[in-house]
Parts: structure tokens; C-alpha cells; sequence
């Protein structure tokens, strides 16, 4: 697909959306039209229209807003995202740019999850999600970087992108006020007969030292599509307890050093379920034991006074084990338990400094990096040792009011180790990667932006008893957007923020899609599309915000044969309307839509879904600090199934949350 094809497409799907605003109900049900993205002003979600990095924030607000049940669910809502199999916690995978989960590993390596920092799993486990175990109740804001400009301070490989999740604090809910604070918040759903309960507690005992304690538990039954039919019957129900605790000590003069301490954990239990999460095989059923950990020691020092040091130290641990027993064994696949042990010292700086007319934020770091994987039974997921030693340094320089120029550079050396039981298999890796985006702003509102990068996708444990280990998956990419943010753009008090970016990505060396047979296994890879995010708001409340995704991709196999990329994403479109009525109440309509797919022979059907929301938040009175919200999702109850998943969509769920602050 050329610029010019996928430029005409962005141009006719726009001109649709319009007309879908007109008359959505007729396009949300046939779904076969397409639409584009458009988000303006302070509605919910900013767009951010400051930085050339593709990058989207759900903070708080939004994440309560939405009523998610996973994290998955709730990121779904930024272009460029796609899930697989979101309506189920454990088998849904999290796909960008067409990078990352699909339908026979929960991810591919090439999207980085990182929780307060820490990274989590991106092993290719069979037939198993994500891994991505925890509860939207514990966060405070998610943040989505899209490619690999942005991701060098996170990690290397990063062809889809960066999902970092950041835990609540206890500042959050005392707003900074010594003494106790409170929430505690329900939440109903009928699909599924799903129930769901967080208590947090934070106390502020003085300036230096705040708290914060969460439990969260979710309860979900089977769920049912649009025409009534059980979407995973045999799975049984979800009850998913998840707790946080969280500390932070503030001391030295000024109070320019903290320490803070995090740890979360959530599990899950399920029995005689299927071992093939996504549905696709019956390899036969297991009872399943599923617990993650993250702990995060952090210490910072900022002196006021000098600005080129800010320094901080982390000490990161994540332990993920999924764990099964065959009901009918034994088996080796279905009695493998898979367990994951990551830990990452890692410490960066923030310095601040002038060098003539150029002001630099110069962020460095150097981090060390060791994941244990545990042998499964018979070899069906080989352990071992990964260590990797990493070094980056990413300068943003502001050159007047108008130019910023960032260069980012990360090197990184890995080894990888074979399990001792299974043989003494090492191999040594490094590779230097890097990228550099510009951004110019006109002054008036608009800007433009453009940036290239080069990374490489380091050998996994995986490949280590497969022959695969002697060469790193190799991409480039280069985007360039215009974006405008300004205000009184149409009437007195209204604002209007829009950013549209292009991306082109060509990847090589490529080992992670290995076909059977000649000519099927995927060499290399080509992938080119638009990101549409805008909003627009008026002083009397009204809001709109749309986001949209375009895109298409070629894959080369062994041999030099071409065809569609199997994992292409339907193009894509999330429409908002709604009115807020100062800070009381919020009233929202939602179009969620897709465009047909239908290339090398496959098809999937376009649709378009509806969702209501209305948040009230009493200003006074003895309902004070509550908050009640209701949420209808897929309205007319629609039986579709978005590409890439195994599985139909959950139909329609009326959704109640109350919630107390105290």
C-alpha cells in the first residue's frame, strides 16, 4: 500500500465518519462503512499534541470512566490497540500496530509491558494471553507509546510499542492533607453476573511519609455473545483477589530525596478448563493456578539547586507463574507450569542544562537485567537464564520556541543461558540501536513532526534449543504527523486539539513466525498506517473525542513469495460524544467501528457498536464524595467478532458502579 493509497483511504474514511455522525445507528449496526479518528478538546482524554512521539495517556479519571474489567479492555480504546480475545482476563492478548498477541502465543516480544517500571512477561507462552494479571482498580494512569521512537528508555525489540502502567499513590486520595482517606468502590455487571470490589485506605501521618493500602477482588461468570450463546462455557467463573501496598518516605533538606516501596499481586483460579485459552484446540482441560508479583524499590534524590542531577536508584522484581495440572494425564504440554522471575537494578538521571541557544533534558541510565525462566515438563517451554546489561541516553533539546530535536541511542548485551537439566546452551548478544524525532512548532497552534529509529528484537529463551539464537529480528521505522492545539477556535472558550501521524516499518531477520513447511515461515515485514487523535470541547460543556487507526501490512516469506500480514488489524474507529454539566454530572455516547477486512483471503466482517455512559458526582448534601456511574456496552446487543480474536464479543452489559470517598 503506497502513501498516496493510504492517504486517499484517511481522506475518504473522514469524509465517512461525518456522515456517520449524521446517521450512526444505521452504520453501527451494517458496520461494513469505515471511519476515521477525530478527538477534540477537554473531553475524555487530552491528545498530546506537545511531543512527536505517538503516545496516548488514560489517566484516573478516564480508567474509572470506563469501567474496564481488565487492563487489556482499557487500553483497547487507543488507536493502534487491538485485542485478542478481550472479553476473557486470562486469554486476552494485547496487539499494536499489528505487532504482539495473536492467535497461537499471547505475545510476540515486540510490545513491552512495564508495571511502576518493571518489565513483565513477553514469552512465547502456548496458547496462554498475555500474561497481563492484574486489576484496572490498582492504577492511576496508563500510558501507550506506538512504534519504537519513544521506547529506548524501556527496552529494546519494541516494533509495537510500550504499555507502562503506573500504581495509585496514597497523595491520591489525601490530596495532600495529613490524616486518613478513603475509598471504597462496587461494581456490577450482568453479563456474566460480574462483581467487583476495591477498599483503598491511604493515611498521611505528616509531610515526609504517606501510605496506601488496596484490595480489589473481580468476579466473573460466563458471558454470553449478542445472540445468547455462551462465549467460553468451559472455563468456568473468574475470581481474581488483587492487592497493592505502597509507601513513600520524604526526607533530606528541602525535601529533596524519597524512598518508596511498592508491591502488588494478584491471582486467579480456575478448574477443568480448557489448556488452549484462546479456544482454537482441544489439547484437553487443566486446573489452572495463575499468580503474578511486582515489588519496585525506588530511591530518588533532586537537589533544587542543581539542576543537572536527578538521580534515581530501582530495584525491580516481577514473579509470574502460571501453573497447570491435566485433569486426564499425564501430559506434557497441559502439566507444564511456567514460571517467570525478573529482576532489574536499574539507575537513570535527569540533568538539566544549557548548552548556547539549546536547552537539553539529557535522561541517561544504565540497567541490569535477569529473567529466570523455569523448565516446564518435557521441553514444551524451555527454561533458562537471560542476563543483559543495557545502556541509554535520550536528549530532548529545545532550540527558541519553535525546534525540539531528540536523539535517543540504547546499547544492550545479552546472554542467554539453557537450563541446566536440558544441556549448558549459551549464546552472547549485543546490539547498538537508536533513533532521533523533530518536531516544529509554528507558533499559532500548529506543528509538524517526523522521526526515524532502528532497534533490534534480542534472541528470547525460546529459540535456544532451536537454531534460531544466531541472529536478533532487525526493524526501521519512520513517521511523520502535523498536530494543532489551541483555543477559541470556532466560538469564545472552545478548544480543539488534533494529531495525525504516518508510520512505515520494515523488519527483517525475522524468527519469531516459523510456518511449517516451505514458503511459510515469515522472513521479513512491511507495515504502513495512520493515527488519527483528536478532541474538541465548548465552554457549555459539550465534548467530542475520536481516535482511528488505518493501516495494512506485507509479509515476505522463505523463498521470496509475498501476501497480506496475517496479523493486520482492521482498521478501526472510536467516536465520543457527550456533555458535562459543570462537575456534577457527565452524559456520553460512543461508536466503536471497524471496516470489513478482507484480504489474502480472509474476511472479517466490519461492525459498529454502541455505549452509553453517565457518571454523577453530588457537589453536596449527604451523597458528598459519592460517585455513581452507569454504563450500557454494545446497546443493541450486536453479535460480532473483531479480527484477530478466536472469539465472538461480549453482548450487550448494563454496568453499575458506586463508589465513596471518605
Amino acid at each position: 500500500m503506497t502513501f498516496r493509497t493510504t492517504k486517499g483511504r484517511l481522506c475518504a474514511s473522514t469524509a465517512t465518519l461525518i456522515v456517520i455522525g449524521a446517521a450512526s445507528g444505521a452504520y453501527a449496526q451494517e458496520g461494513e462503512g469505515y471511519l476515521g479518528t477525530i478527538v477534540l478538546g477537554e473531553g475524555k482524554r487530552s491528545v498530546q499534541t506537545d511531543t512527536a512521539v505517538p503516545v496516548t495517556v488514560v489517566d484516573q479519571a478516564e480508567i474509572e470512566d470506563r469501567q474496564a474489567g481488565t487492563i487489556a479492555e482499557l487500553i483497547e480504546t487507543v488507536p493502534g490497540v487491538t485485542l485478542v480475545n478481550g472479553t476473557t482476563a486470562a486469554g486476552s492478548g494485547i496487539n499494536i500496530r499489528g505487532y504482539g498477541a495473536n492467535s497461537t502465543y499471547g505475545t510476540d516480544g515486540k510490545v513491552l509491558v512495564q508495571i511502576d517500571g518493571a518489565a513483565r512477561g513477553s514469552e512465547e507462552l502456548y496458547r496462554i494471553g498475555s500474561q497481563l494479571y492484574t486489576d484496572p482498580f490498582l492504577y492511576r494512569e496508563v500510558e501507550v507509546l506506538r512504534g519504537s521512537v519513544g521506547s529506548f528508555e524501556y527496552g529494546s525489540g519494541v516494533f509495537g510499542g510500550v504499555v507502562r502502567l503506573e500504581t495509585i499513590d496514597a497523595s491520591d486520595l489525601t490530596k495532600g492533607e495529613l490524616g486518613f482517606a478513603g475509598r471504597q468502590t462496587l461494581e456490577f455487571s450482568t453479563n456474566g453476573n460480574g462483581l467487583a470490589s476495591s477498599t483503598t485506605l491511604a493515611w498521611q501521618p505528616d509531610e515526609q511519609f504517606e501510605v496506601l493500602f488496596n484490595y480489589s477482588r473481580r468476579q466473573l461468570g460466563v458471558r454470553t455473545d449478542g445472540e445468547g450463546n455462551q462465549i467460553n462455557p468451559d472455563a468456568g467463573d473468574i475470581d481474581d483477589p488483587s492487592g497493592l501496598l505502597k509507601a513513600r518516605y520524604t526526607f533530606g533538606a528541602g525535601n529533596d530525596q524519597f524512598v518508596e516501596f511498592s508491591y502488588s499481586k494478584t491471582q486467579q483460579e480456575q478448574f477443568d478448563v480448557p489448556y488452549d485459552q484462546f479456544g482454537t484446540t482441544a489439547f484437553g482441560n487443566v486446573d489452572r493456578y495463575i499468580e503474578n508479583e511486582v515489588a519496585t524499590l525506588r530511591y530518588n534524590y533532586n537537589p533544587g539547586d542543581v539542576a543537572w542531577l536527578n538521580v534515581t536508584a530501582e530495584l525491580l522484581y516481577s514473579d509470574e507463574l502460571v501453573e497447570s495440572e491435566a485433569i486426564v494425564g499425564p501430559n506434557p504440554l497441559l502439566d507444564a507450569d511456567n514460571r517467570y522471575r525478573t529482576t532489574t537494578f536499574r539507575v537513570k538521571n535527569e540533568a538539566l542544562f544549557s548548552t548556547g541557544t539549546i536547552d537539553h533534558e539529557l535522561r541517561t541510565g544504565i540497567e541490569f537485567i535477569q529473567r529466570k525462566r523455569t523448565d516446564a515438563s518435557a521441553g514444551s517451554a524451555p527454561g533458562g537464564t537471560k542476563e543483559a546489561l543495557a545502556f541509554y541516553a535520550v536528549d530532548e533539546m529545545q532550540i527558541g520556541d519553535r525546534w525540539t530535536i531528540t536523539p535517543a541511542l540504547r546499547y544492550e548485551n545479552q546472554t542467554i543461558t539453557q537450563d541446566p537439566i536440558n544441556g549448558n546452551a549459551s549464546y552472547d548478544k549485543d546490539a547498538l540501536m537508536g533513533g532521533v524525532s523533530a518536531r516544529y512548532a509554528f507558533g499559532n497552534g500548529w506543528a509538524v513532526f517526523g522521526s526515524a529509529s532502528y532497534t533490534e528484537n534480542l534472541p528470547i529463551i525460546d529459540d535456544i534449543d532451536t537454531g534460531l539464537i544466531t541472529q536478533s529480528e532487525k526493524g526501521r521505522s519512520y513517521e511523520i504527523g502535523v498536530a494543532y492545539d489551541a483555543v477559541d477556535v470556532f466560538r469564545t472558550g472552545d478548544s480543539l486539539a488534533f494529531k495525525v501521524n504516518y508510520y512505515n516499518d520494515h523488519l527483517t531477520d525475522l524468527t519469531t513466525y516459523q510456518g511449517r513447511g516451505p514458503g511459510t515461515t515469515v522472513e521479513g515485514l512491511d507495515r504502513e498506517g495512520i493515527e488519527l487523535e483528536a478532541a474538541y470541547a465548548m465552554q457549555n460543556g459539550y465534548y467530542l473525542d475520536a481516535n482511528v487507526h488505518i493501516s495494512q501490512g506485507t509479509a515476505t516469506f522463505d523463498g521470496g513469495a509475498q501476501g497480506d500480514w496475517a496479523q493486520n488489524p482492521q482498521d478501526s474507529l472510536r467516536l465520543t460524544l457527550g456533555r458535562k454539566f459543570s462537575d456534577e454530572l457527565d452524559l456520553s455516547w460512543e461508536v466503536e467501528a471497524a471496516k470489513r477486512y478482507d484480504e489474502g483471503g480472509t474476511v472479517s466482517p466490519g461492525f459498529g457498536v454502541h455505549n452509553l455512559r453517565a457518571t454523577y458526582v453530588p457537589q453536596n448534601g449527604v451523597m458528598e464524595g459519592t460517585t455513581i456511574r452507569f454504563g450500557v456496552e454494545n446497546l443493541f446487543d450486536k453479535t460480532y467478532q473483531p479480527r484477530l480474536s478466536t472469539r465472538n464479543a461480549t453482548g450487550r452489559t448494563f454496568k453499575v458502579t458506586l463508589s465513596t470517598t471518605f
